[in-house]
Protein backbone atom coordinates (compact mmCIF):
# COMPACT_ATOMS: atom_id res chain seq x y z
CA UNK A 1 0.00 0.00 0.00
CA UNK A 2 1.60 3.32 -0.92
CA UNK A 3 2.49 5.69 1.62
CA UNK A 4 0.72 8.28 1.18
CA UNK A 5 -2.79 6.20 0.92
CA UNK A 6 -1.80 4.87 4.09
CA UNK A 7 -1.32 8.35 6.23
CA UNK A 8 -4.89 9.39 4.68
CA UNK A 9 -6.06 6.23 6.18
CA UNK A 10 -4.18 7.07 9.64
CA UNK A 11 -5.62 10.77 9.07
CA UNK A 12 -9.38 9.60 8.90
CA UNK A 13 -9.29 7.02 11.48
CA UNK A 14 -7.52 10.16 14.18
CA UNK A 15 -10.34 12.24 13.23
CA UNK A 16 -12.92 9.48 13.83
CA UNK A 17 -11.20 9.05 17.31
CA UNK A 18 -11.22 12.81 17.90
CA UNK A 19 -14.94 13.20 16.53
CA UNK A 20 -13.64 15.83 14.79
CA UNK A 21 -15.93 16.02 11.67
CA UNK A 22 -13.79 18.49 9.69
CA UNK A 23 -11.18 16.62 9.08
CA UNK A 24 -13.12 13.76 8.99
CA UNK A 25 -15.03 14.86 5.48
CA UNK A 26 -11.53 16.26 4.17
CA UNK A 27 -9.91 13.13 4.65
CA UNK A 28 -12.51 11.31 3.52
CA UNK A 29 -12.69 13.22 0.30
CA UNK A 30 -9.16 11.51 -0.62
CA UNK A 31 -9.86 7.94 -0.04
CA UNK A 32 -11.19 4.74 -2.11
CA UNK A 33 -14.48 3.73 -0.88
CA UNK A 34 -12.65 0.37 -0.40
CA UNK A 35 -10.40 1.64 1.59
CA UNK A 36 -13.08 3.76 3.80
CA UNK A 37 -15.17 0.41 4.04
CA UNK A 38 -11.87 -1.23 5.71
CA UNK A 39 -12.11 1.76 7.95
CA UNK A 40 -16.27 1.51 8.85
CA UNK A 41 -15.56 -1.99 10.00
CA UNK A 42 -12.85 -2.06 12.34
CA UNK A 43 -14.55 1.01 14.40
CA UNK A 44 -16.49 0.72 17.53
CA UNK A 45 -20.21 1.45 17.63
CA UNK A 46 -19.41 5.18 18.64
CA UNK A 47 -17.00 5.16 15.62
CA UNK A 48 -19.58 3.83 13.03
CA UNK A 49 -22.43 6.11 14.18
CA UNK A 50 -19.91 9.27 13.83
CA UNK A 51 -18.72 7.44 10.79
CA UNK A 52 -22.65 7.57 8.95
CA UNK A 53 -23.44 10.55 10.44
CA UNK A 54 -20.89 12.55 8.52
CA UNK A 55 -20.33 11.02 5.40
CA UNK A 56 -21.73 12.44 2.44
CA UNK A 57 -24.92 9.99 1.40
CA UNK A 58 -24.15 9.96 -2.11
CA UNK A 59 -20.69 8.34 -1.54
CA UNK A 60 -21.64 5.71 0.89
CA UNK A 61 -23.63 3.32 -1.70
CA UNK A 62 -20.45 2.13 -3.23
CA UNK A 63 -19.31 1.77 0.67
CA UNK A 64 -22.54 -0.35 1.92
CA UNK A 65 -21.40 -2.90 -1.59
CA UNK A 66 -18.10 -3.64 -0.28
CA UNK A 67 -19.18 -4.25 3.46
CA UNK A 68 -19.68 -7.65 5.04
CA UNK A 69 -23.33 -9.10 4.73
CA UNK A 70 -23.07 -9.08 8.78
CA UNK A 71 -23.19 -5.36 8.63
CA UNK A 72 -25.59 -4.43 6.32
CA UNK A 73 -28.84 -4.12 8.20
CA UNK A 74 -27.44 -2.46 11.27
CA UNK A 75 -25.66 -0.08 9.14
CA UNK A 76 -28.90 0.73 7.09
CA UNK A 77 -30.69 1.35 9.83
CA UNK A 78 -28.38 4.33 10.88
CA UNK A 79 -29.86 6.30 8.24
CA UNK A 80 -33.36 8.02 8.23
CA UNK A 81 -35.34 6.81 5.29
CA UNK A 82 -34.65 9.61 2.79
CA UNK A 83 -31.44 8.60 3.19
CA UNK A 84 -31.65 5.08 2.65
CA UNK A 85 -33.88 5.84 -0.16
CA UNK A 86 -31.19 7.71 -1.65
CA UNK A 87 -28.46 5.22 -1.07
CA UNK A 88 -30.77 1.91 -2.70
CA UNK A 89 -31.89 3.32 -5.55
CA UNK A 90 -28.26 4.61 -6.21
CA UNK A 91 -26.55 0.91 -5.81
CA UNK A 92 -25.87 -1.14 -9.10
CA UNK A 93 -28.60 -3.49 -9.75
CA UNK A 94 -26.85 -6.38 -8.94
CA UNK A 95 -25.24 -5.13 -5.76
CA UNK A 96 -28.17 -4.12 -4.56
CA UNK A 97 -29.74 -7.92 -4.59
CA UNK A 98 -26.87 -9.43 -3.05
CA UNK A 99 -27.62 -6.58 -0.19
CA UNK A 100 -31.12 -7.17 0.24
CA UNK A 101 -30.40 -11.03 -0.09
CA UNK A 102 -28.45 -10.47 3.04
CA UNK A 103 -30.77 -8.79 5.27
CA UNK A 104 -33.74 -9.89 7.28
CA UNK A 105 -36.79 -10.85 5.10
CA UNK A 106 -38.81 -7.83 7.24
CA UNK A 107 -35.95 -5.04 6.86
CA UNK A 108 -35.74 -6.57 2.77
CA UNK A 109 -39.71 -6.07 2.08
CA UNK A 110 -39.30 -2.01 4.00
CA UNK A 111 -35.98 -1.60 1.85
CA UNK A 112 -37.68 -2.71 -1.79
CA UNK A 113 -40.80 -0.31 -0.63
CA UNK A 114 -38.83 2.48 -0.78
CA UNK A 115 -37.09 1.59 -4.39
CA UNK A 116 -38.54 3.03 -8.08
CA UNK A 117 -40.86 1.03 -9.29
CA UNK A 118 -38.22 -0.22 -12.54
CA UNK A 119 -35.44 -0.49 -9.80
CA UNK A 120 -37.55 -2.87 -7.50
CA UNK A 121 -38.82 -4.99 -10.63
CA UNK A 122 -34.97 -5.13 -11.70
CA UNK A 123 -33.89 -6.46 -8.23
CA UNK A 124 -36.73 -8.57 -7.51
CA UNK A 125 -35.87 -10.52 -10.34
CA UNK A 126 -32.07 -10.63 -9.69
CA UNK A 127 -33.25 -12.25 -6.79
CA UNK A 128 -34.44 -15.15 -8.10
CA UNK A 129 -31.08 -16.81 -8.80
CA UNK A 130 -29.08 -18.11 -6.12
CA UNK A 131 -26.08 -16.06 -5.46
CA UNK A 132 -23.79 -18.81 -6.62
CA UNK A 133 -25.24 -18.02 -9.90
CA UNK A 134 -24.42 -16.27 -12.87
CA UNK A 135 -28.00 -14.74 -12.49
CA UNK A 136 -26.88 -14.16 -9.21
CA UNK A 137 -23.88 -11.95 -9.92
CA UNK A 138 -25.10 -10.45 -13.22
CA UNK A 139 -26.34 -6.65 -13.77
CA UNK A 140 -29.40 -6.01 -15.75
CA UNK A 141 -27.75 -2.65 -16.64
CA UNK A 142 -26.75 -3.33 -19.76
CA UNK A 143 -26.18 -1.31 -23.09
CA UNK A 144 -28.59 -2.86 -25.57
CA UNK A 145 -29.84 -1.25 -28.51
CA UNK A 146 -32.53 -2.64 -31.31
CA UNK A 147 -31.46 -4.24 -34.55
CA UNK A 148 -33.96 -2.26 -36.56
CA UNK A 149 -32.13 0.77 -35.44
CA UNK A 150 -29.84 3.07 -37.60
CA UNK A 151 -26.42 4.33 -35.93
CA UNK A 152 -27.95 7.52 -35.32
CA UNK A 153 -30.74 5.81 -33.49
CA UNK A 154 -28.62 3.41 -31.11
CA UNK A 155 -26.22 6.86 -30.38
CA UNK A 156 -28.81 8.76 -29.14
CA UNK A 157 -30.49 5.84 -26.90
CA UNK A 158 -26.74 5.61 -25.66
CA UNK A 159 -26.84 8.90 -24.79
CA UNK A 160 -30.14 8.58 -22.58
CA UNK A 161 -28.69 5.16 -21.22
CA UNK A 162 -24.87 6.50 -20.37
CA UNK A 163 -25.39 6.53 -16.88
CA UNK A 164 -27.77 3.96 -16.33
CA UNK A 165 -25.56 1.32 -18.56
CA UNK A 166 -22.73 -0.35 -16.42
CA UNK A 167 -20.36 -0.39 -19.16
CA UNK A 168 -20.32 0.74 -22.82
CA UNK A 169 -17.30 -1.99 -23.92
CA UNK A 170 -19.60 -4.10 -25.46
CA UNK A 171 -23.08 -2.71 -26.90
CA UNK A 172 -25.71 -5.86 -27.43
CA UNK A 173 -28.14 -5.95 -29.91
CA UNK A 174 -31.50 -7.67 -29.39
CA UNK A 175 -34.74 -7.90 -30.88
CA UNK A 176 -38.40 -6.18 -30.42
CA UNK A 177 -38.80 -8.93 -27.66
CA UNK A 178 -35.17 -8.96 -25.79
CA UNK A 179 -33.69 -12.32 -28.39
CA UNK A 180 -30.00 -11.63 -28.19
CA UNK A 181 -29.11 -11.20 -31.66
CA UNK A 182 -25.71 -9.54 -31.55
CA UNK A 183 -23.09 -7.05 -30.22
CA UNK A 184 -21.05 -3.85 -31.81
CA UNK A 185 -18.41 -1.89 -30.35
CA UNK A 186 -19.17 1.86 -29.89
CA UNK A 187 -16.39 2.93 -32.23
CA UNK A 188 -18.41 0.53 -34.60
CA UNK A 189 -20.95 2.98 -34.14
CA UNK A 190 -18.68 5.78 -34.01
CA UNK A 191 -16.76 5.36 -37.13
CA UNK A 192 -19.81 4.27 -39.35
CA UNK A 193 -22.72 6.82 -40.82
CA UNK A 194 -25.52 7.50 -39.48
CA UNK A 195 -27.67 6.09 -41.88
CA UNK A 196 -26.37 2.75 -41.78
CA UNK A 197 -28.44 0.12 -40.53
CA UNK A 198 -27.11 -2.18 -36.92
CA UNK A 199 -28.03 -4.92 -38.39
CA UNK A 200 -24.61 -4.34 -41.04
CA UNK A 201 -22.25 -3.57 -38.25
CA UNK A 202 -23.65 -6.24 -35.47
CA UNK A 203 -21.41 -9.35 -34.60
CA UNK A 204 -22.44 -12.78 -33.66
CA UNK A 205 -22.47 -13.21 -30.23
CA UNK A 206 -20.91 -16.85 -30.03
CA UNK A 207 -20.34 -17.17 -25.98
CA UNK A 208 -23.39 -16.89 -23.84
CA UNK A 209 -23.57 -18.26 -20.01
CA UNK A 210 -27.56 -19.24 -18.39
CA UNK A 211 -27.94 -17.52 -16.08
CA UNK A 212 -29.12 -20.89 -13.57
CA UNK A 213 -25.04 -22.14 -14.50
CA UNK A 214 -22.28 -21.84 -11.52
CA UNK A 215 -20.10 -18.46 -10.77
CA UNK A 216 -17.35 -20.54 -11.05
CA UNK A 217 -18.17 -21.35 -14.47
CA UNK A 218 -18.82 -17.90 -15.60
CA UNK A 219 -15.38 -16.88 -14.44
CA UNK A 220 -14.15 -19.77 -15.83
CA UNK A 221 -15.30 -18.80 -19.20
CA UNK A 222 -14.18 -15.00 -18.79
CA UNK A 223 -10.68 -16.50 -18.33
CA UNK A 224 -10.69 -18.76 -21.16
CA UNK A 225 -12.10 -16.97 -24.03
CA UNK A 226 -10.34 -13.71 -22.46
CA UNK A 227 -13.95 -11.45 -22.26
CA UNK A 228 -14.31 -8.00 -21.48
CA UNK A 229 -18.34 -8.77 -20.30
CA UNK A 230 -20.24 -11.93 -20.64
CA UNK A 231 -23.94 -12.03 -21.31
CA UNK A 232 -26.14 -13.82 -19.00
CA UNK A 233 -29.61 -15.36 -20.91
CA UNK A 234 -32.40 -17.72 -19.99
CA UNK A 235 -33.30 -20.34 -21.82
CA UNK A 236 -35.01 -18.64 -24.58
CA UNK A 237 -31.73 -16.58 -25.53
CA UNK A 238 -33.29 -13.75 -23.69
CA UNK A 239 -30.74 -11.39 -22.79
CA UNK A 240 -31.39 -10.59 -19.05
CA UNK A 241 -27.76 -8.98 -18.17
CA UNK A 242 -23.95 -9.33 -18.17
CA UNK A 243 -21.12 -10.38 -16.21
CA UNK A 244 -17.94 -7.34 -15.52
CA UNK A 245 -14.85 -8.54 -14.92
CA UNK A 246 -14.98 -6.99 -11.26
CA UNK A 247 -17.87 -9.51 -10.62
CA UNK A 248 -15.04 -11.89 -11.80
CA UNK A 249 -12.74 -10.80 -9.50
CA UNK A 250 -15.15 -11.49 -6.54
CA UNK A 251 -16.16 -14.84 -7.95
CA UNK A 252 -12.06 -16.00 -8.15
CA UNK A 253 -11.68 -14.88 -4.62
CA UNK A 254 -14.82 -16.33 -3.39
CA UNK A 255 -13.98 -19.62 -4.73
CA UNK A 256 -10.20 -19.95 -3.95
CA UNK A 257 -10.61 -19.14 -0.35
CA UNK A 258 -13.73 -21.42 -0.37
CA UNK A 259 -11.60 -24.41 -1.62
CA UNK A 260 -8.45 -23.44 0.72
CA UNK A 261 -10.39 -23.73 3.43
CA UNK A 262 -11.82 -27.08 2.53
CA UNK A 263 -8.71 -28.40 1.86
CA UNK A 264 -7.86 -27.13 5.56
CA UNK A 265 -10.87 -28.73 7.17
CA UNK A 266 -12.83 -25.63 7.68
CA UNK A 267 -16.27 -25.57 7.88
CA UNK A 268 -19.34 -23.75 7.12
CA UNK A 269 -20.01 -20.93 5.40
CA UNK A 270 -17.54 -18.59 4.52
CA UNK A 271 -17.03 -15.61 6.43
CA UNK A 272 -16.92 -11.75 5.06
CA UNK A 273 -15.49 -10.60 7.67
CA UNK A 274 -11.81 -9.88 8.04
CA UNK A 275 -10.11 -12.38 9.92
CA UNK A 276 -9.52 -10.25 13.13
CA UNK A 277 -13.05 -8.80 13.02
CA UNK A 278 -14.41 -12.47 12.59
CA UNK A 279 -15.09 -13.66 16.54
CA UNK A 280 -13.62 -16.23 18.03
CA UNK A 281 -17.25 -18.44 18.34
CA UNK A 282 -17.13 -18.04 14.81
CA UNK A 283 -13.84 -19.61 14.27
CA UNK A 284 -14.13 -21.78 16.67
CA UNK A 285 -17.72 -23.34 15.31
CA UNK A 286 -15.77 -23.52 11.74
CA UNK A 287 -12.52 -25.19 12.38
CA UNK A 288 -13.51 -27.96 15.75
CA UNK A 289 -15.84 -30.69 13.61
CA UNK A 290 -13.25 -31.63 11.62
CA UNK A 291 -10.72 -31.82 13.91
CA UNK A 292 -13.27 -33.96 15.87
CA UNK A 293 -13.97 -35.94 13.09
CA UNK A 294 -10.52 -36.41 12.15
CA UNK A 295 -9.62 -37.51 15.95
CA UNK A 296 -11.84 -39.84 15.94
CA UNK A 297 -10.76 -41.69 13.03
CA UNK A 298 -7.24 -41.40 13.45
CA UNK A 299 -8.00 -43.82 16.22
CA UNK A 300 -8.21 -46.38 13.13
CA UNK A 301 -4.30 -45.23 12.83
CA UNK A 302 -3.63 -46.74 16.25
CA UNK A 303 -5.68 -49.85 16.17
CA UNK A 304 -3.84 -50.94 13.06
CA UNK A 305 -0.19 -50.24 14.60
CA UNK A 306 -2.11 -52.38 17.89
CA UNK A 307 -3.11 -55.27 15.45
CA UNK A 308 0.61 -55.39 14.84
CA UNK A 309 2.21 -54.95 17.69
CA UNK A 310 4.00 -58.57 17.10
CA UNK A 311 5.73 -56.35 14.27
CA UNK A 312 6.94 -53.75 16.11
CA UNK A 313 8.22 -55.48 19.05
CA UNK A 314 10.25 -58.10 16.48
CA UNK A 315 12.49 -55.40 15.40
CA UNK A 316 11.84 -52.23 16.83
CA UNK A 317 14.00 -50.29 14.10
CA UNK A 318 10.95 -50.44 11.83
CA UNK A 319 9.45 -47.66 14.01
CA UNK A 320 12.23 -45.28 12.85
CA UNK A 321 10.77 -45.68 9.33
CA UNK A 322 7.16 -45.85 9.61
CA UNK A 323 6.19 -42.06 9.87
CA UNK A 324 8.82 -41.51 6.81
CA UNK A 325 6.47 -43.69 4.83
CA UNK A 326 3.32 -42.37 6.16
CA UNK A 327 4.25 -38.76 5.82
CA UNK A 328 5.67 -39.41 2.21
CA UNK A 329 2.11 -40.96 1.58
CA UNK A 330 0.10 -37.72 3.03
CA UNK A 331 1.97 -35.24 0.93
CA UNK A 332 2.07 -37.20 -2.46
CA UNK A 333 -1.90 -37.95 -1.98
CA UNK A 334 -2.19 -34.73 -1.43
CA UNK A 335 0.08 -33.14 -4.44
CA UNK A 336 -1.99 -35.37 -6.42
CA UNK A 337 -5.47 -34.19 -5.02
CA UNK A 338 -4.00 -30.39 -5.50
CA UNK A 339 -3.38 -30.93 -9.07
CA UNK A 340 -6.94 -32.80 -9.94
CA UNK A 341 -9.08 -30.40 -7.76
CA UNK A 342 -7.27 -27.32 -9.65
CA UNK A 343 -7.71 -29.28 -12.84
CA UNK A 344 -12.11 -29.29 -12.34
CA UNK A 345 -12.19 -25.75 -10.89
CA UNK A 346 -10.46 -24.69 -14.53
CA UNK A 347 -12.72 -26.66 -16.72
CA UNK A 348 -10.00 -29.16 -17.42
CA UNK A 349 -11.77 -32.60 -16.74
CA UNK A 350 -15.12 -33.19 -18.59
CA UNK A 351 -16.80 -36.28 -18.41
CA UNK A 352 -15.00 -39.40 -19.50
CA UNK A 353 -11.34 -38.64 -18.21
CA UNK A 354 -11.56 -40.48 -15.28
CA UNK A 355 -9.57 -43.48 -16.96
CA UNK A 356 -6.89 -41.12 -18.20
CA UNK A 357 -6.37 -39.40 -14.97
CA UNK A 358 -6.24 -42.66 -12.85
CA UNK A 359 -4.00 -44.06 -15.50
CA UNK A 360 -1.51 -40.91 -15.64
CA UNK A 361 -1.23 -40.83 -11.56
CA UNK A 362 -0.61 -44.23 -11.48
CA UNK A 363 2.19 -44.12 -13.73
CA UNK A 364 3.72 -41.02 -11.85
CA UNK A 365 3.11 -42.43 -8.62
CA UNK A 366 5.06 -45.78 -9.88
CA UNK A 367 8.01 -42.92 -11.26
CA UNK A 368 8.03 -41.39 -7.81
CA UNK A 369 7.84 -44.60 -5.79
CA UNK A 370 10.16 -46.16 -7.43
CA UNK A 371 13.51 -43.46 -7.15
CA UNK A 372 11.71 -42.69 -3.69
CA UNK A 373 12.31 -46.24 -2.63
CA UNK A 374 15.92 -46.56 -4.10
CA UNK A 375 16.75 -43.32 -3.12
CA UNK A 376 15.63 -45.02 1.22
CA UNK A 377 17.27 -47.87 0.26
CA UNK A 378 20.76 -46.61 -0.85
CA UNK A 379 20.73 -44.73 2.74
CA UNK A 380 19.16 -47.64 4.57
CA UNK A 381 22.32 -49.97 3.08
CA UNK A 382 25.78 -47.07 3.36
CA UNK A 383 24.37 -45.06 6.18
CA UNK A 384 22.07 -46.72 8.62
CA UNK A 385 25.04 -49.56 9.50
CA UNK A 386 27.44 -46.63 10.66
CA UNK A 387 24.85 -46.66 13.47
CA UNK A 388 25.06 -50.08 14.41
CA UNK A 389 21.44 -51.22 14.52
CA UNK A 390 20.28 -53.96 16.39
CA UNK A 391 18.85 -56.69 14.22
CA UNK A 392 17.64 -60.14 14.50
CA UNK A 393 20.15 -62.90 13.43
CA UNK A 394 17.77 -63.92 11.46
CA UNK A 395 16.98 -60.85 9.42
CA UNK A 396 19.80 -59.06 7.32
CA UNK A 397 20.82 -55.72 6.53
CA UNK A 398 19.39 -56.40 2.69
CA UNK A 399 16.42 -57.80 3.55
CA UNK A 400 15.40 -55.14 6.11
CA UNK A 401 16.25 -52.49 3.24
CA UNK A 402 13.78 -54.10 0.69
CA UNK A 403 10.82 -54.46 3.22
CA UNK A 404 11.35 -50.43 3.81
CA UNK A 405 12.03 -49.44 0.13
CA UNK A 406 9.13 -51.63 -1.05
CA UNK A 407 6.96 -50.46 1.39
CA UNK A 408 7.54 -46.93 0.80
CA UNK A 409 7.53 -47.54 -2.87
CA UNK A 410 3.69 -48.94 -2.66
CA UNK A 411 2.72 -46.15 0.21
CA UNK A 412 3.71 -43.94 -2.70
CA UNK A 413 1.71 -44.97 -5.67
CA UNK A 414 -1.53 -46.08 -3.66
CA UNK A 415 -1.41 -42.45 -2.48
CA UNK A 416 -1.11 -40.45 -5.35
CA UNK A 417 -4.13 -42.93 -6.70
CA UNK A 418 -6.30 -41.99 -3.86
CA UNK A 419 -5.21 -38.38 -3.76
CA UNK A 420 -6.40 -38.77 -7.49
CA UNK A 421 -9.36 -41.12 -6.94
CA UNK A 422 -10.93 -38.95 -3.99
CA UNK A 423 -11.87 -35.70 -6.01
CA UNK A 424 -13.29 -37.27 -9.05
CA UNK A 425 -15.63 -39.86 -6.54
CA UNK A 426 -16.73 -36.89 -4.99
CA UNK A 427 -17.56 -34.69 -7.71
CA UNK A 428 -19.53 -38.15 -9.14
CA UNK A 429 -21.32 -38.30 -6.02
CA UNK A 430 -22.20 -34.18 -5.83
CA UNK A 431 -19.92 -33.63 -3.35
CA UNK A 432 -17.69 -30.70 -3.53
CA UNK A 433 -14.28 -32.33 -4.10
CA UNK A 434 -12.47 -29.56 -1.86
CA UNK A 435 -14.38 -30.90 1.21
CA UNK A 436 -12.75 -34.48 1.27
CA UNK A 437 -9.62 -33.77 -0.62
CA UNK A 438 -7.54 -33.40 2.53
CA UNK A 439 -9.19 -34.23 5.36
CA UNK A 440 -10.04 -37.66 4.08
CA UNK A 441 -6.52 -38.21 2.57
CA UNK A 442 -4.64 -37.34 5.65
CA UNK A 443 -6.29 -40.15 7.48
CA UNK A 444 -6.70 -42.81 4.59
CA UNK A 445 -3.02 -42.74 3.74
CA UNK A 446 -2.49 -42.93 7.46
CA UNK A 447 -4.07 -46.14 7.22
CA UNK A 448 -3.28 -47.59 4.16
CA UNK A 449 0.65 -46.40 5.04
CA UNK A 450 0.64 -48.24 7.69
CA UNK A 451 -1.31 -51.71 6.70
CA UNK A 452 1.61 -51.64 3.42
CA UNK A 453 4.43 -51.24 5.88
CA UNK A 454 3.50 -53.80 8.62
CA UNK A 455 2.32 -56.06 5.76
CA UNK A 456 5.91 -56.08 3.93
CA UNK A 457 7.95 -56.13 7.26
CA UNK A 458 6.08 -59.53 8.22
CA UNK A 459 6.11 -61.02 4.96
CA UNK A 460 9.63 -60.14 3.46
CA UNK A 461 11.50 -60.34 7.26
CA UNK A 462 9.63 -63.49 7.98
CA UNK A 463 7.94 -62.13 11.45
CA UNK A 464 5.55 -65.04 12.80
Amino acid sequence: MPEERIMDIEALVAAIADFDAERFIKAAEDLHYADLANVFEDLDDQGRAFFTENIEVDRFPKILAELPDTLIEETLERFKIPAQREILGQLLDDDRADILQDVSSKARQRYLALLRPEDMEATRSLMRYEEDTAGGRMTTQVARITQNMTVKAALDTLREDQDSAESLARIYVVDDRGHLLGKVRLRDLAFSTWDTPVADIMQEVDITILATADQEEAAQMFSKYDMTLLPVVNEYEYLLGVITHDDVLEILEEESTEDIEKMSGIAGEQSEETYLNTSLATHFKRRFPWLLILAMLAISSGYVMLRFENVLSSIYLLALYLPMVVAAGGNTGGQAAAMVIRAMSLGELEAGTTKKVLLKEVFLGGMLGSVMGLCIALITMFILPWFHPQLPESVTIGMFTLAVSLALALQITSSTLSGALLPIGARAIKLDPAVVAAPAITTLVDISGMLIYFTAARAILNIA
